[in-house]
């Protein structure tokens, strides 16, 4: 029966896509002598190469086997690291990153970057290649026998005999790298089997027929040995057995000392499965081959009975976890939304029967008082599928501080902190941008030169500093820098110039930096292609804003920035407060309220064709009435005694003029532009306990809808009826 493989083709993508990132990390904090580093990278660049040799990948397989040979000289230490092998290692994990893109998306990949950079791995490759050590491949075309060394006892290691399936050589796995990384455990001692190989008429030069009998004279463990062949444990057949068991079995004078006698002795001993390690304290007891099978039983007795035998492979205790596609996590989590909203339902049903003369009635709002805590804790514990650590986001920047950081010709160290933060997947894939957009401003525009730093009597080493942190419902993620500050003259002097603002305006230093996040605005001179355009901080804004958050930003100038994003955890569910207004209920999130509050007429001050003011805390915030705003009312509102909630939004605040607080609530966040249409001032809707439509209000839409006075645009009523909105848009 043959297996479709291109059903594996998606995973295999995303495990490459994970040991890139791999690779791209252990490179730029790699050190000459950084043994773990090096092995980690070789390992990713080992699996790409020999997955997408299975699946067919040549482009893939040809290119990283280069650089999985470097990095195998480099572990084998015939080969010495420097920085310009390090420049040319991390521009070929951009290029694998490109055919493992194109393979994802089934077009052909021709950059010429990819070409480039395959020739300079070669010449890499090739440079002082005549000073290296005598390949091991040399060993395996005649037996070998070498005396152990001295520490060692000749019964002191392990008896290997590999049988590499006919296409192992097709996966992109080769012996010759297996016998290198065994060589680095100890004194090998190998010999070669022909016997299988065809005559050459009949012989298929893309098939291996070879088979190794090994001995290892080392103190290594077991679980050391089978992790070389952990890659392609699923193509051979692999048996491991201590020289010191053999020894056990074989009479003392028999003890092979060449390859051939270990042979024979080895048939004669048991044999285990390749993924199959013996408990240290199991013995040997009796091994039975099957003429009619194909595999081999091996019985192992430890304490008392048999019990089953562990796999060896390496991280065999992290296999709690599997991979499931996010479509079906987020059907998951729209069903858990809507059981919650029919939880609701049922609950305002036991309210209102509450007064109902009946023996049912206290069991069923138990019962109700039961379901509300079980479905509350599903939906927690279902939200927690899909919070991931922050990392995702923050492992993409030590890369492209290294590179623009080198443009530039700055000295930068990257700090992390917080990284293992969670945070909601849907969140974190649209925070990148912005995020991005922050710490190339702080590198382009905060960070001085080195010959600038020390002038100012610096390091001549600047600092990013990149942290995340929890907050009650929310992540706060700071981008800070020890750079030369926002220059608020030369802000102030640039807003003049462009009509921003006028000379009579009083402004504090948090609104003067406040006008960086004005689209078009910028103070740099040289326009180049890191910025200059005055296109990014007001994309920030928005992006970050379109998620429910907040960006702020602290400057001392000469002593650096740092700016602050707030966000929610999750886009799913929102805290909010219920408000009503001409009869329709509306909700705030949380996050955007900073006070409720009475006020009065005489309160309010009026300016004329700007609408009204209101004195909060020594500042002057504008008064919009929600019932003006959407149009719910032909009659302008009094405000003698009325309600007002102050929120904040775009970095402003605002007074919401509203009839009545109705309580906090936790509410399903039901996409609007999905389900129905944009529409400007609400982000987007939920379904209330009693059945009841809610607009979730977007906070900084509003204010823009009330305070812009060259708009005439209103909503009329919004209806709801049978679930389904509708708004009307008078002009």
């Amino acid at each position: 029966m043959s297996i479709d493989l291109s059903q594996f083709i998606p995973i295999f993508l995303e495990e490459s896509f994970e040991g890139l990132e791999v690779m791209e990390s252990s490179l730029l904090n790699l050190e000459e002598d950084d043994a773990e580093a090096i092995n980690a990278i070789f390992r990713a660049a080992h699996s790409i190469k020999g997955g997408a040799g299975t699946f067919g990948f040549s482009n893939i397989t040809d290119f990283t086997h280069v650089v999985e040979t470097l990095m195998d000289e480099l572990r084998a230490g015939r080969r010495s690291f420097s920085d310009s092998l390090k420049s040319v290692l991390l521009s070929a994990v951009d290029c694998i990153r490109l055919l493992l893109e194109a393979a994802r998306d089934g077009i052909s990949c021709d950059d010429p970057q990819i070409k480039q950079v395959h020739q300079q791995l070669e010449a890499e490759l090739s440079f002082n290649n005549e000073d290296k050590a005598t390949s091991v491949e040399s060993g395996l075309e005649t037996t070998e026998v070498s005396s152990p060394p001295t520490p060692f006892t000749e019964t002191q290691g392990w008896v290997i005999d590999f049988s590499p399936a006919p296409h192992l050589l097709m996966t992109g796995n080769e012996p010759i790298l297996l016998m290198s990384a065994l060589a680095d455990l100890g004194q090998l001692n190998t010999h070669v089997t022909t016997d299988q190989v065809p005559s050459l008429g009949e012989l298929n030069p893309e098939e291996l027929f070879l088979h190794w009998k090994i001995d290892l004279y080392s103190d290594c463990s077991e679980l050391a040995v089978r992790e070389v062949f952990e890659w392609v444990e699923d193509d051979c057949s692999l048996f491991v057995l201590p020289l010191q068991k053999l020894a056990d079995v074989i009479p003392e004078e028999s003890v092979p000392n060449d390859s051939v006698s270990a042979e024979v002795a080895f048939e004669d001993v048991t044999e285990q499965p390749c993924n199959a390690l013996p408990s240290e304290s199991a013995s040997l007891e009796q091994a039975s081959v099957s003429d009619s099978q194909e595999t081999t039983n091996l019985k192992v007795s430890g304490d008392s009975s048999a019990v089953p035998v562990p796999s060896g492979r390496k991280g065999q205790a992290d296999q709690g976890s599997i991979r499931v596609g996010i479509d079906k996590i987020d059907g998951l989590i729209n069903r858990v939304g809507e059981l919650v909203i029919t939880q609701s339902m049922l609950g305002q049903v036991g309210l209102e029967m509450s007064d109902c003369d009946h023996p049912g009635v206290e069991r069923l709002n138990d019962g109700l008082v039961q379901l509300e805590r079980n479905t509350r804790d599903l939906q927690e514990e279902v939200m927690r599928i899909r919070m991931l650590p922050i990392s995702f986001v923050f492992n993409r920047f030590p890369r492209m501080v290294h590179d623009i950081s080198s443009k530039l010709g700055k000295l930068v160290e990257l700090t992390l902190s917080g990284e293992q933060t969670e945070l909601d997947k849907t969140v974190m894939e649209k925070i990148g941008d912005p995020l991005l957009h922050l710490i190339r401003n702080a590198l382009d525009h905060g960070l001085e030169t080195p010959q600038e730093r020390i002038a100012a009597g610096k390091a001549e080493s600047g600092t990013v500093h990149l942290s995340a942190s929890h907050q009650g419902g929310f992540i706060i993620i700071q981008i800070k820098d020890d750079g030369r500050g926002l220059d608020t003259d030369k802000i102030r002097e640039k807003a003049l110039s462009s009509g921003l603002i006028t000379a009579d305006q009083l402004l504090s230093d948090t609104d003067i930096h406040d006008l960086i996040f004005v689209p078009g605005f910028s103070t740099v001179v040289d326009v180049n292609d890191l910025s200059g355009r005055g296109v990014g901080m007001d994309v920030v804004r928005r992006n970050i804003e379109s998620l429910g958050g907040h960006v702020a930003v602290v400057s001392e100038i000469g002593e650096g920035s740092t700016f602050t994003v707030s966000l929610p955890l999750t886009l799913a569910i929102l805290d909010g407060q219920l408000i009503q207004t001409h009869h329709e209920i509306y909700i705030i999130p949380l996050l955007s309220i900073i006070e409720s509050i009475w006020v009065s007429t005489e309160s309010l001050n009026a300016v004329a064709g700007r609408g009204r003011l209101f004195l909060f805390r020594d500042e002057y915030i504008p008064v919009i009435n929600l019932s003006d705003v959407f149009g719910l009312s032909e009659t302008p509102k009094s405000f003698t005694n009325s309600l007002m909630v102050v929120v904040e939004g775009g970095g402003k605040r605002a007074g919401l003029i509203v009839d009545e607080l109705q309580g906090q609530q936790q509410v399903v966040i039901k996409s609007l532009e999905t389900n129905y249409k944009r529409v400007e001032g609400f982000s987007g809707a939920t379904i209330l306990g009693t059945g009841q439509v809610a607009l979730i209000l977007d906070v900084a839409g509003v204010m823009k809808m009330g305070l812009d006075s060259s708009t005439n645009r209103y909503f009329s009523a919004i209806n709801k009826d049978d679930g389904c909105l509708s708004a009307k848009v008078d002009i």
